[in-house]
């Protein structure tokens, strides 16, 4: 287990055209209560020390977080925070630094003001982000900056990588949009295969100039891409030489990362609403370990289609929500993936 991400709250203070989870200013019935919160963060504890990414809706909406996240911290878990910046007031980012939240990731989807208010529904967020980062920086706490790439603003991810990096950021990370939740009535908005393509080779080639971490989410294919670049220069992957990137895979549904609702619904992650397990019945280190879909996810002989013949299917895997939501499968081929298998033919 490596990542745990949690929405502690669908309540959310933003109306983002492409949520997950069409999330708003509930309230929602069935969130799990402080007691629970604090027995999943015992459980989670038991699989290891994964970082736990307390997301939402807007975490900072739940009276308790503080309190969750320091019992978290307590517990030997490295406990990360996913808020969307607008309420992130010097009290909160010093309250967060004593609870001991490592790190926050602040989304940056637009590379003006005007463009991101409108990705973002709500006048004022890019403004409120930014002050967000510079509190959040101001109380001793590293950021990232995310952003999820569409149709709309591809032109922009150089200009918002060079924000990222002129805002003092650690990292940048890009998400491809899987078009779930309110994210399916823009589905017009997704990227094309080549397009994704060009995008991940940009990416990789950021490696060696942008001074920030840099990772691609929702876009397996980089992990491919990476070792076919890496191929072509001669190169081998390893730790020494590609960092984080030679030891992890792309999708990690499932086998490195798991995501939890706010009911305590286990699902391989946010995207992929298969339910897995629900810890308000079943303890989370149970799930974990013997969960059908997990098993499933993580026999990757079960997978079909190109990426079932692909020589890459151990470090790529495809997009797995993107599969369930074209085809009702999880196992078939990634939709959005151009790569014409070696072994396609050959059995």
């Amino acid at each position: 287990m490596r990542l745990v991400a949690w929405e502690i709250t669908r309540n959310c203070n933003l109306n983002c055209i492409h949520c997950r989870a069409a999330a708003t200013n509930g309230p929602y019935e069935g969130e799990l209560d402080t007691a629970a919160c604090l027995r999943l963060l015992d459980q989670i504890a038991k699989t290891g020390e994964p970082i736990v990414i307390l997301t939402g809706g807007e975490p900072l909406l739940r009276p308790d977080i503080f309190e969750v996240a320091r019992y978290g911290t307590d517990k030997g878990l490295r406990m990360v925070m996913a808020p969307n910046g607008t309420l992130v007031t010097k009290e909160n980012a010093a309250k967060m630094a004593t609870a001991g939240i490592r790190r926050i990731s602040i989304s940056i989807d637009g590379a003006t003001a005007e463009f991101h208010d409108r990705f973002r529904a709500v006048d004022g967020a890019y403004a409120a982000a930014l002050q967000g980062i510079e509190n959040a920086t101001g109380a001793g706490i590293e950021f990232q900056i995310n952003t999820t790439i569409t149709q709309s603003n591809l032109d922009q991810i150089p200009a918002i990588h060079q924000l990222a990096i002129d805002l003092g950021a650690v990292a940048h990370h890009i998400f491809l949009l899987v078009p779930t939740g309110r994210g399916k009535y823009i589905a017009d908005q997704e990227i094309t295969a080549e397009e994704y393509e060009s995008t991940l080779n940009w990416f990789y080639e950021q490696r060696e100039k942008s001074p920030l971490q840099l990772k691609a989410t929702c876009a397996p294919h980089y992990y491919r891409i990476l070792r076919q670049r890496a191929s072509e220069e001669g190169k081998s992957v390893t730790f020494n030489s590609h960092g984080l990137d030679a030891v992890t895979r792309g999708c990690l549904g499932g086998t490195g990362f798991c995501f939890i609702s706010h009911t305590g619904i286990v699902q391989p992650c946010g995207f992929l609403h298969v339910d897995s397990g629900d810890v308000t019945k079943t303890p989370f280190d149970t799930i974990w370990e013997s969960s059908e879909v997990f098993t499933r996810l993580r026999d990757f002989k079960q997978l079909t289609g190109k990426c079932g013949a692909c020589e890459y299917k151990r470090v790529c895997g495809g997009c797995r929500a993107r599969a369930f939501e074209a085809t009702g499968e999880y196992m078939n081929e990634e939709p959005l993936c151009s790569y014409e298998p070696v072994l396609k033919n050959k059995g």
